[in-house]
């Protein structure tokens, strides 16, 4: 696989596990304008926001439109909850992430790619449900031609909420499922994230019942006794 890496520093200290992998890699600092044509030429576009995430995130939003390369964002955790959906990524990495999970998103971005290529259209990558639109190619949600202001986190588990309707999670497996099985923080969490998901859905707040002494559902029809979200 043809890698490109957009960074100021050395692609084998943001992700060590990359080093690992048989993959070609080639390097271009951030500050540079990558045309169009040059981007390309990669199957895949690293950006690395491990030192700078301000200055990735103006690379991300300049490859915006203009470049059909799928880009990947690499980032600290503790940075995570600046990255917003109109960043363009496709997925993130983390510097500690292993040589098999490196290796395993890097092929899902490829096939993202080969899914344009193949000229499928970008709904055949999106959710949509009672008014809500997931694109995951693009990382945007909408409500009813709403676009939200969402954070990682919180697109996620949007994303997983509305890829599931009807069904009923416990916190713990939204905490699973989203934040992953190595997060060490409370549920707690989890009633935050949907808290600021039904400020942000507004009047269609409802979409995000809870199901009281078992934890959240989406687009359910909710039971009499249930209580309205606060």
């Amino acid at each position: 696989m043809q890698l490109l890496c957009l960074t100021d520093g050395d692609p084998g200290a943001a992700l060590p596990g990359l080093d690992l992998l048989p993959h070609e890699l080639r390097t271009s600092p951030l500050t540079v304008r990558l045309p169009a044509s040059a981007a390309a030429r990669f199957d895949l576009i690293l950006v690395d926001a491990t030192r700078d995430p301000r200055r990735a995130r103006a690379v991300c939003l300049e490859l915006l439109g203009d470049c059909p390369t799928p880009r990947l964002l690499l980032i600290t955790e503790s940075a995570l909850p600046a990255v917003t959906p109109d960043w363009g990524i496709s997925d993130v990495l983390l510097p500690a992430a292993s040589p098999a999970e490196i290796d395993l998103r890097l092929r899902l971005g490829q096939v993202r790619r080969d899914a344009g290529d193949s000229g499928e259209s970008a709904s055949l990558t999106a959710i949509s449900i009672a008014g809500i639109v997931i694109d995951e190619r693009n990382f945007t949600a909408r409500v009813h031609k709403r676009t939200l202001d969402l954070t990682y986190k919180e697109f996620e588990l949007l994303h997983y909420l509305a890829g599931h309707p009807g069904r009923v999670f416990t916190r713990e497996q939204l905490l699973s499922e989203v934040w992953g099985t190595d997060y060490f923080g409370g549920t707690r969490t989890v009633d935050v994230h949907v808290r600021r998901l039904r400020a942000k859905l507004g009047e269609h707040e409802g979409l995000i019942s809870t199901v009281r002494g078992v934890g959240y559902g989406f687009a359910r029809e909710r039971d009499r006794d249930e209580p309205e979200p606060s």
